[in-house]
């Protein structure tokens, strides 16, 4: 884990640390299971535990952090139209505008929607090139 990722995730406490240790391991599975991924480098943008595809430029960079109204979020760059295509696939989760899918503290992560809008966003570039 890149130190500054470490540190980060240091400082969160219970609840938001489990949700977001579990949403890290899934990035990780998904990269692994997903074809044309590659390697995930972790790093800090805008102070957020970011991941990104550097080895084959594949996804667009995903964000993941502690929600300000408590559980955790991911969160993508608004100039993407990843948060409609996660909308269109799965409604009833919570969303905050265009660039963020929000886990509440009171309930488990859906893992199975999570790992799909995972895909999505790691494979989001190589899936516009063959548009």
């Amino acid at each position: 884990m890149n130190p500054h990722v470490k540190a980060k995730f240091g400082t969160y406490t219970g609840l938001q640390r489990k949700q977001l240790e579990a949403m890290r391991g899934l990035v990780f599975d998904v990269a692994k299971a997903t074809p044309g991924v590659g390697a995930i480098e972790e790093t800090l943008k805008w102070g957020q535990p970011s991941d990104l595809t550097p080895e084959t430029k594949s996804g667009a960079t995903m964000r993941i952090d502690a929600h300000p109204g408590g559980g955790a979020a991911m969160y993508v760059n608004c100039q993407t139209d990843l948060v409609d295509t996660f909308r269109a696939h799965y409604p009833k989760l919570a969303y905050e505008g265009v660039r963020a899918v929000v886990f509440p503290p009171d309930k488990p992560l859906p893992e199975r929607e999570l790992r799909h809008i995972i895909a999505l966003t790691l494979t989001y570039h190589a899936r516009k090139k063959a548009r």
